[in-house]
């Protein structure tokens, strides 16, 4: 059988993440190339004029031209939290590394944050990567693994073998 290129691609390890998203700064840098691909621009007045401010814990731009000021977290949703951005970015690797689903509860665990906030992450990135996903649609032939789909049947066997009069095909029925 033949090696699955999809499940064994190569992943981000932990101290890779660590040396790429380790710090604040590192975090902050990856963030607003994220939001600002080709550089700042005004969200109010698509200027791309700017400073930079450091005040309080945020990275805030401020616009030249109308003066408007923008948190590095405005608008997504990071917005309001005081977490580091180190914590978040560790919960989105934790989440997205996790083949078989993370709960809060280990979520908590891992990034010693309280269970409230540690729900609440879970529940934002959750979201956030459910939204991303809507915008794909499946098209050509499309591959998947065993499912089992529907509710129990009563009596029979269990799992592949089982068979019901109800089946459309049902190799072996004897009644």
């Amino acid at each position: 059988m033949s090696m699955n290129h999809i499940q064994f691609q190569p992943g981000l390890s932990m101290p890779e993440f660590i040396q790429q998203y380790g710090t604040e700064a590192q975090c902050e840098k990856a963030l607003v190339k994220a939001r600002w691909p080709q550089g700042f621009c005004c969200p109010k007045c698509s200027h791309e004029g700017h400073c930079v401010l450091y005040s309080k814990k945020r990275l805030t731009f401020q616009c030249n031209a109308c003066h408007q000021q923008t948190s590095l977290i405005a608008g997504t949703l990071l917005q309001g939290t005081n977490l580091p951005l180190t914590t978040w970015f560790l919960a989105i690797y934790f989440i997205s590394q996790a083949k078989t689903g993370l709960s809060a509860l280990a979520l908590k665990r891992h990034l010693g944050v309280s269970y409230p906030t540690a729900w609440l992450m879970q529940h934002k990135l959750m979201q956030a990567m459910a939204e991303r996903e809507d915008h794909y649609l499946l098209s050509g032939s499309v591959q998947m693994d065993d499912a089992y789909l529907g509710g129990e049947h009563s009596g029979g066997k269990a799992g592949h073998g089982r068979c019901a009069k109800d089946d459309l095909v049902c190799v072996g029925y004897r009644q």
